[in-house]
């Protein structure tokens, strides 16, 4: 049974962003403020990372643990209401961030993803980490 009611459960659900998210913005604002530019939610690359590079072909995802199933073998029997949608919501979610991955590699971009959870316990290893991808994106483009 759910602990919310329904009109509770539909507020929620409603708040729930798709871009501009609190993790999204965590790494954002900690790019930027090294001085690092990007785009958003690319239209114009496949699976609409969360921040791109384009020139260096870079593109960021950042995976809220819930909709994108972290765990998802030993979680997915969690969801006590209306579990046939959940599981299958979240089994696509997860096909479908292999299918943008894989595309993306095979047209020559390096993928990142990032658990929401990391980047707000450590969003300077997470930020690090693109900073490295970045730098070795412009060492392998200057050659």
């Amino acid at each position: 049974m759910d602990k919310l009611t329904k009109e509770q459960r539909k507020k929620n659900m409603q708040a729930v962003k798709s871009k501009g998210s609190k993790i999204e913005t965590v790494l954002a604002k900690s790019l930027f403020s090294l001085g690092y530019r990007y785009r958003k939610n690319d239209k114009t690359v496949f699976g609409k990372p969360d921040l791109t590079f384009k020139k260096l072909k870079i593109a960021v995802f950042v995976d809220s643990e819930f909709w994108h199933g972290k765990d998802w073998e030993t979680k997915k029997h969690d969801h006590k209401t209306n579990q046939d949608f959940w599981l299958a919501k979240i089994e696509r979610n997860i096909e479908r961030d292999r299918e943008v991955n894989e595309k993306l590699l095979k047209d020559g971009w390096k993928v990142l993803r990032f658990w929401g959870k990391d980047i707000i316990k450590n969003s300077r290893t997470c930020t690090d980490t693109i900073i490295e991808t970045i730098n070795e994106a412009k060492r392998k483009n200057k050659y």
